[in-house]
């Protein structure tokens, strides 16, 4: 039997969501089980990687958890209330950063706080901290056509999180982006979790992505998606691209291959 802690920020049990015919863009007749008994909590300023193979209902979680779509069964918590809709206090990054072409950097990353009817002196002062942050404030004024991808999606990241949102969802967010691009981002949503204290999940199907940013990883299997095992990561902070050469990162790559059925279990013992 799992055992839970009593007070977690998130709880995620017994979470089920089938898809109906009518909710599919395909032409299936048949409903599709995307998630099957999904069981996980995380702790507050926590950065919680899952992990799994493309399709098998990791996005469909965190949206889930976003309160965008609704669970067929199963109970989500977050900050001890249930999500029956949308939350007011996350951000979500998608893989496309979706900046809106005719806006400027700042007026992208400001948008959100417009929405809210908050978009004063001080969210300007914060969305250049942000853009600051990211090393993009010589850019404030430009358009995204004129950015590269890697610095489209951090103007992205920016947006996510100008209101302070306490739950940052991240669906693939650099799933797009050439390698060296990538460990960058990497390294950059590190610094940025550091200073916001955000709590993140973070959904990717890459393994040593998902063990250099998590303090946990959970593995899924393939559709319908169950956790098929937790991987907790203890590798110490700061972290940087070093520590992917240390036994104790490949350790960890090596659990959570086994638990994709990527390598065989007897494989890991010799």
């Amino acid at each position: 039997m799992q055992v839970f802690p009593l007070m977690a920020f998130g709880t995620i049990r017994n979470v089920r969501k089938v898809f109906s015919a009518g909710e599919l863009t395909s032409r299936s007749a048949e409903p599709v089980v995307a998630l099957d008994d999904a069981n996980f909590d995380f702790d507050e300023g926590q950065l919680i990687a899952l992990l799994g193979p493309s399709g098998c209902g990791k996005t469909t979680l965190l949206r889930i958890v976003a309160g965008l779509i609704q669970k067929t069964s199963g109970s989500v918590m977050i900050g001890g209330r249930e999500v029956t809709e949308p939350l007011g206090d996350y951000g979500f990054v998608f893989q496309q950063p979706s900046l809106m072409p005719w806006r400027s950097v700042i007026d992208n990353v400001l948008f959100p706080m417009e929405i809210l009817k908050h978009s004063d002196r001080a969210a300007r002062e914060r969305a250049t901290h942000l853009l600051k942050l990211v090393g993009l404030s010589d850019f404030l004024q430009a358009r995204p056509h004129q950015l590269s991808g890697g610095m489209q999606q951090r103007v992205a990241l920016c947006r996510a999180l100008i209101h302070e949102p306490k739950l940052l969802l991240m669906d693939e967010p650099f799933g797009a982006l050439d390698e060296l691009t990538r460990l960058e981002m990497n390294d950059l949503l590190l610094r940025i979790r550091k200073e916001t204290g955000a709590t993140v999940l973070f959904v990717t199907h890459s393994i040593s992505e998902a063990i250099y940013l998590a303090d946990k990883v959970i593995v899924f299997s393939r559709r319908p998606a169950r956790v098929a095992t937790e991987i907790p990561v203890s590798l110490p902070y700061p972290r940087n691209q070093q520590i992917r050469f240390t036994p104790a990162f490949t350790q960890a790559e090596r659990q959570a291959s086994v638990a994709l059925g990527v390598v065989p279990a007897t494989e890991t013992a010799a």
